[in-house]
């Protein structure tokens, strides 16, 4: 249409390629330069009927926008994960919906707020609060086998960051340990399929539907455990977050199980893969930075502008689609009703607009209303989990570790969706 303002093809092909989200600060570049001259942008695929053409928001005030008007910027009926139509149509063939997995993430109201009501108050920090001795306890012995390595050389993703946030979220859904490994593949197939070292299964060279296929496999899979979950928490119900997805009832009547599976696996694979993608975040920025790790290790009470800052700084989730239901300006252009956005939360919260020098990592950075979060309806249920969980890392680590320093090259992985470090050599010394 005459006056949008359409991204060039190899602009556009960074966007969606995950491979671009591997190479962070060329990636953090060229949201600068489309934030720069287009803040609102389409993008158009070089093939036709490869994917629908999208709206990519990158600026803060735009994003931010975005996500507290639910009712102008739906989550249906769209997928609300960037996908290629190939995928989605093996999707809608498998299970009647353009999503594999239907959730929290992409209901909109009056069936949203109803499913969310369900496990707020389980989330709530009155509630996380009983659960301290235990993270403090889990998080010494994290931190305890990672220096009986001997050596002083590990590797924080796959020591530290990668099995402390899966053992507690796997706890409250009621996962004896010894499936702790199987979660944690699902998982990787669910979010890391477009990465060759984390989907192990040579998906970063399928087509589309062949990936969509592996990631059905995946979701089925989930769907069978959780089921056995359900069932015996339905008949032996304890304090855990399973017992109250198990139970609940919404208008009377309990969930239905597509829905109950996808409340289990949501929470399952959104709750550890972003909480270890933010703690091995701000482990790389402190070992870059001894001055600040000195600071926060004499003064605790810098720790939770580090929590803080790390989760801006990384941005786990990268973004999320939301299609428009009325005709609306946007950054100065017409997105009409039915156009499908991309929400990309790394642009947003790298807007120098809203924060000063945004690639240095800043743990005094007041104020710092980031997105990582989302906002509005949709902000992530377990928020006040994932600052807890890694602030009480932390303490550990600051207890145990007289200095941090990095051991090699820190590698991310290739994820549109998903993201953060799969890799991070460091060198510890224990205090």
């Amino acid at each position: 249409m005459s006056g949008e303002a359409i991204l060039p093809g190899d602009i556009a092909r960074k966007v969606i390629d995950p491979h671009a989200y591997a190479e962070w600060d060329g990636l953090l570049d060229t949201f600068d330069h489309i934030r720069a001259a287009t803040p609102v942008a389409k993008v158009q695929p070089d093939t036709p009927g490869l994917f629908d053409p999208f709206w990519l928001v990158t600026s803060y005030d735009d994003v931010m926008r975005i996500s507290k008007d639910n009712a102008a910027f739906l989550n249906n009926p769209r997928p609300v994960v960037f996908s290629f139509n190939q995928a989605i149509e093996f999707s809608r063939a498998a299970t009647g919906s353009n999503m594999l997995v239907d959730s929290l993430v992409v209901f909109d109201a009056p069936i949203h707020p109803k499913y969310r009501k369900l496990t707020q108050e389980w989330f709530m920090p009155r509630n996380l609060a009983r659960l301290e001795d235990e993270l403090r306890a889990l998080a010494a012995r994290t931190v305890d086998r990672m220096l009986e390595n001997g050596s002083g050389e590990v590797d924080f993703v796959k020591e530290v960051s990668g099995p402390y946030p899966l053992r507690v979220v796997m706890q409250i859904l009621g996962v004896p340990p010894e499936d702790e490994f199987r979660m944690q593949m699902l998982t990787q197939q669910l979010f890391g399929g477009q990465d060759k070292d984390l989907s192990g299964s040579g998906m970063d060279k399928m087509t589309p539907e062949q990936v969509v296929q592996i990631v059905a496999g995946a979701v089925k899979t989930f769907e069978d455990y959780f089921a056995g979950i359900a069932e015996d928490r339905r008949k032996h119900p304890t304090e855990d977050v399973a017992s109250v997805i198990a139970n609940a009832l919404v208008d009377g009547q309990p969930l239905p199980p597509r829905d109950m599976a996808g409340y289990y696996i949501i929470v399952a694979t959104a709750g550890h893969d972003t909480t270890s993608a933010s703690t091995a975040g701000a482990m790389q920025a402190l070992a870059n930075d001894p001055e600040q790790w000195a600071r926060v290790k004499a003064d605790r009470s810098l720790l939770p502008g580090i929590v803080e800052e790390a989760i801006r700084w990384t941005s786990p989730v990268q973004h999320f689609m939301r299609t428009a239901a009325e005709d609306v300006e946007l950054g100065g252009q017409q997105v009409k009703q039915g156009d499908w956005l991309m929400i990309n939360y790394v642009a947003a919260n790298h807007d120098p607009a809203q924060f000063p020098d945004p690639r240095r990592f800043d743990a005094a950075r007041s104020p710092n209303r980031h997105l990582a979060f989302g906002a509005g309806a949709h902000q992530c249920l377990g928020l006040h989990l994932a600052r807890l969980e890694m602030r009480i890392l932390f303490e550990a680590l600051l207890d145990r570790v007289a200095s941090v320093e990095p051991a090699g090259e820190a590698k991310r992985a290739s994820s549109t969706f998903v993201g953060g470090l799969k890799t991070l050599p460091l060198r510890v010394t224990a205090a």
